[in-house]
Order: C-alpha cells, then sequence, then structure tokens
C-alpha cells in the first residue's frame, strides 16, 4: 500500500504534507485495499439493507465506521445499533445526550426506516470520499502521528462548532473527542492531570486558554481558517519543543509560540531578548 511521505516533522513538515496532500490522497486512494474496500461499501449500501445485516457484516460495518471517523469503534455493537435504532425516533434522546457529531452524522446518514437503511446515490459518494480521507490520516499516522491529529482536527472542527451551537455544548464535544482534545491540550501546554478535574472545571480551563492564547470570545471562530491553522501551528510546535526534532528547532518553535502561531520580527526580537 502507498505510504505517505512526510520528510520532516513539525510545522515544516505539515506546511509539507499541505503542499503535497491532493497528490498523495490520490496515490493512497489508488492503492488496492483502499480501492477494494470502499467498492465493497458502496455496492454492499447501493442497494437496501436490514440493520441486522449491516452489523452482520463486520467488514462494511469497520469500512462505514472508519467514513464517519469512528474507526475502530466497530466493537461496540450494542451502542452503534442503538445510535441507528433511535435515530428516526423523535422522542429519542439519545444521540442528543451522547453530543458527538460523529456518531450523529453517522446515524443520520444512515437513518435506518422501519429497519431498513437505503441511501441516495449522492449520500453514498460523500461517504466514500469520506472513507478515502479517514483512512489516509490513518496511514499518516503509522508515519507521524502527530500530523494525524493535526488532520484529524483540521477535518473536525467545524462539526465539533456546528450551527448556532452553544458554548457549553462546543467545549463538552472538545472534552469527548480524545482526539482534538489531545490537540488543544498540547498547543495550552495543560498539564495531564487535567482530565481528573470536574467535567465542568474542565470546560472552564479550555474556555479560558481559548479565549487568552487565541484572542476570541465566540467559541464559533474556531473553525475559521485562521484560527485552525493557528492552533494547529501551536500544537506542532509544542510537540518540538517537548519532544525535539531535527528539522524543526526548538527556538522557531519558541518564536511560532510567542506569535500565538503566526512568525512576526517583533516576535523574533522578543526572543532573541529573552536569550541574551
Amino acid at each position: 500500500m502507498f505510504q505517505p511521505a512526510i520528510p520532516l516533522s513539525g510545522i515544516g513538515g505539515w506546511k509539507f504534507l499541505q503542499s503535497t496532500y491532493t497528490r498523495q490522497l490520490e496515490s493512497f486512494t489508488d492503492s488496492p485495499q483502499v480501492r477494494n474496500d470502499r467498492d465493497y461499501m458502496l455496492d454492499k449500501l447501493s442497494q437496501p439493507m436490514s440493520v441486522d445485516d449491516f452489523m452482520a457484516d463486520k467488514r462494511l460495518l469497520r469500512v462505514t465506521m472508519t467514513a464517519f471517523g469512528l474507526g475502530g469503534e466497530e466493537w461496540k455493537g450494542g451502542f452503534i445499533r442503538k445510535a441507528l435504532d433511535e435515530v428516526a425516533d423523535p422522542e429519542s434522546t439519545f444521540l442528543a445526550r451522547l453530543n458527538n457529531a460523529k456518531y450523529t452524522d453517522f446515524a443520520e446518514s444512515l437513518l435506518p426506516i422501519d429497519g431498513k437503511i437505503i441511501m441516495s446515490s449522492s449520500a453514498l459518494a460523500k461517504i466514500a470520499v469520506n472513507f478515502e480521507a479517514q483512512s489516509f490520516q490513518t496511514a499518516v499516522g503509522n508515519v507521524d502521528d502527530s500530523m494525524r491529529l493535526a488532520l484529524n482536527y483540521q477535518s473536525e472542527i467545524a462539526d465539533m462548532v456546528g450551527t448556532d451551537a452553544s458554548d457549553k455544548t462546543i467545549l463538552y464535544r472538545i472534552l469527548g473527542d480524545v482526539p482534538v482534545r489531545t490537540v488543544m491540550e498540547t498547543a495550552f501546554n495543560l498539564p495531564e492531570g487535567i482530565s481528573s478535574l470536574d467535567l465542568d472545571r474542565q470546560a472552564e480551563v479550555f474556555k479560558e486558554r481559548i479565549t487568552s492564547v487565541l484572542g476570541i470570545s465566540d467559541l464559533s471562530e474556531l473553525s475559521s481558517p485562521e484560527m485552525t491553522e493557528k492552533m494547529i501551528h501551536r500544537f506542532l510546535a509544542m510537540e518540538t519543543i517537548e519532544n525535539g526534532s531535527s528539522s524543526y528547532s526548538s527556538a522557531s518553535a519558541a518564536l511560532t509560540l510567542l506569535s500565538n502561531g503566526v512568525g512576526s520580527q517583533a516576535s523574533e526580537n522578543l526572543f532573541l531578548s529573552l536569550l541574551s
């Protein structure tokens, strides 16, 4: 299978990956394993299928879950079935209480009616594209897991913020999503023990850091391209400082942090003054 090329770590590696993303994704999705899994899913879901048959087809379940960023969770059979069984029930509060955008998207996309999954060609095409992108993220993670986390953050933060979602809803979604939460915890240099705090207190800490470090008060701004890139740069800069890198110096990473993710002459002067 095609292996993604990431010759650098840190922000340098991220810039390389972004500039070559389309070409690398095309090469990856043309590999036999990815193509065969994608076509298998499209073939199976192009015709009406019962929820029972869907759950019994482990390959189909794995590929479909992967398409929604839920790869590796196919073992949660009862949980998945409950999401599918209750998504069409207007009185069900299961997905609302779960507050997980990925599971909501998964259940609403398949949307079984009377126990049958019937999908349009346009919906299937979207799922196929998502499967390719999610599979590529996994392959990137096999080379450099920090890049996988950065790609995941880039693709997921908009869904986390959602439309007209309250700050509390956004914060709880972030806290409940391990990859996105990891990016933020690293970017903000939060202590490992923060997860032991009361959930409401964790939300307060995250909101305070988002406000003070990124300079935003409206959490919906997190999904803007500028803020997304700034967060990823901070995350990778902190990773460099914590773990070291031969391709991106700790000094360069410090400059990134001093400028809140955007390099400038003023931040360089500040950094040099700290060294003197």
